[in-house]
């Protein structure tokens, strides 16, 4: 089986091979499309086998999009802005800080392995080059933890009440990947914010972070932790 993962030098490389296939165009290779601005390509071994220890995602965003929040548990992300500006948010886990940073073209933000985060356009659009130090990352999507989850566990866990927790919850068919689902987009601030006043459940009594609770909008409900 071949060798994944970070590899220190070129021994993936052998001479007797010739020279590896060094070229592909990273939009062959659709991650996740929303639409046609909000969309993310993927270079991985897959497409270049010579290419171990590294990943690169191509990533394309407008205003009221989201990649949605997520954690790669094999590798570390450096995010480097290319155009526009983008507001990447961070959970330190060891720490319980809620981090948030603004970037604008050319500078860049780094997220730990394993570390919670995601990723909205400060500006209309926002281009970013995603960089990973294992070239098969793997990412758990947040979408996948809250639909997967049965609700009497949040109960358990939070307090939250079953009934709305499921009702909440019940628009996530699948992974979202980049937000919001399209059900939703037609969705404007004033029934996001009339939705806020309508739907706020009940909060357990836990340690809180030490800059904001985190909040996650699903449909036209807000789920507060």
């Amino acid at each position: 089986m071949r060798k994944s993962g970070f590899v220190p030098n070129n021994t993936n490389i052998k001479k007797t091979s010739g020279t590896p296939n060094l070229f592909f165009d990273s939009r062959d290779n659709i991650f996740f499309q929303r639409d046609d601005e909000n969309i993310a390509y993927e270079v991985t071994s897959t497409q270049i086998p010579a290419m171990v220890g590294g990943a690169f995602v191509d990533l394309y965003l407008t205003k009221g999009h989201i990649r949605e929040p997520h954690w790669h548990p094999n590798a570390w992300e450096l995010d480097v802005v290319v155009s526009g500006e983008a507001l990447i948010s961070i959970v330190d886990p060891d720490t319980n800080k809620l981090h948030h940073y603004k970037a604008k073209a050319g500078q860049i933000v780094f997220i730990p392995m394993a570390w919670w985060h995601w990723i909205r356009p400060a500006s209309e659009k926002v281009h970013l080059h995603l960089f990973f130090n294992n070239d098969q990352f793997e990412t758990a999507e947040g979408s996948d933890t809250l639909r997967l989850t049965p609700p009497e566990v949040f109960k358990l866990a939070y307090g939250l009440d079953v009934n709305q927790i499921a009702d909440a919850l019940s628009p996530i068919k699948e992974s979202v990947v980049i937000g919001p689902p399209s059900e939703s987009h037609s969705l404007n601030k004033d029934s996001l914010s009339s939705s806020r006043d309508r739907f706020v459940p009940r909060k357990a009594k836990q340690k809180q972070w030490s800059e904001q609770e985190i909040s996650i909008q699903i449909n036209d409900k807000e789920i507060r932790f």
